[in-house]
C-alpha cells in the first residue's frame, strides 16, 4: 500500500540586483547599479515626458540642443553618446512635428546642420519644469557633496569606457587592411 505523502516546497525568488549583492564585489556591482539607476532615470523620464508628447530621448537630444549652437547630426550624435541612426530617426519625428529644423551644412555639403526651432525651444523649456521632480529626487537622495564627487566618478567612468571603444574601433580598423 502506497503512502501519499504531502510534501511542501518552499520557493523564492531572489533578484541579482538587490538579494544576491552579498555575494558579489563593488567591481561586480557597479555596472549593474549604473544599469539600474539609468533605466530607473529613463523609465521615470518617460512617464513625465509622455505627458508633453516626446520621449526620454528626445529630451536627451533636445537638450543637446537646448544649448543655441547649431550642430551637425554627426557632432549632435557624439554629444549625446548615441549612433547617428539612432539621433537621424529621432531627427526626421522632431522635424515633422516643427520641434527641430534641419538644413545643408554651409561648407559641407554631404552634413546637415540641426537646431531647435522656436516651438522646439519653447518646448524643451516646457519639458525642462516637468524633468524637474525628477532631477530633485535624484538630488535629495544625496548630499551636496556626494553630487557633486558622484558626477566627477561618473565622467571617469564615461572616458575610460569612451576610450576602451575608440582603441577597439581601431584595432578593427587595423584588422581590416
Amino acid at each position: 500500500m502506497q503512502s501519499n505523502k504531502i510534501v511542501r516546497i518552499h520557493t523564492f525568488s531572489v533578484s541579482p540586483l538587490t538579494n544576491w549583492k552579498f555575494l558579489m564585489t563593488a567591481k561586480d556591482q557597479l555596472p549593474l547599479e549604473l544599469r539600474a539607476a539609468y533605466l530607473a532615470l529613463h523609465r521615470c523620464s518617460d512617464a513625465q515626458f509622455a505627458k508633453l508628447g516626446v520621449t526620454a530621448d528626445q529630451f536627451v537630444l533636445m537638450a543637446a540642443l537646448s544649448r543655441g549652437d547649431a550642430l551637425t547630426q554627426r557632432d549632435l550624435a557624439a554629444r549625446m553618446s548615441s549612433d547617428p541612426s539612432t539621433v537621424r530617426a529621432m531627427l526626421v519625428l522632431l522635424e515633422k512635428r516643427g520641434l527641430v529644423t534641419r538644413i545643408a551644412h554651409p561648407t559641407d555639403s554631404r552634413a546637415r546642420t540641426v537646431a531647435l526651432t522656436e516651438e522646439g525651444q519653447h518646448k524643451f523649456q516646457q519639458l525642462w519644469k516637468a524633468g524637474q521632480a525628477i532631477r530633485d529626487q535624484m538630488v535629495d537622495s544625496l548630499s551636496a557633496a556626494e553630487t557633486k564627487l558622484l558626477v566627477k566618478l561618473l565622467e571617469r567612468v564615461s572616458k575610460s569606457l569612451a576610450d576602451i571603444t575608440m582603441q577597439s574601433t581601431a584595432v578593427s580598423i587595423g584588422n581590416e587592411n
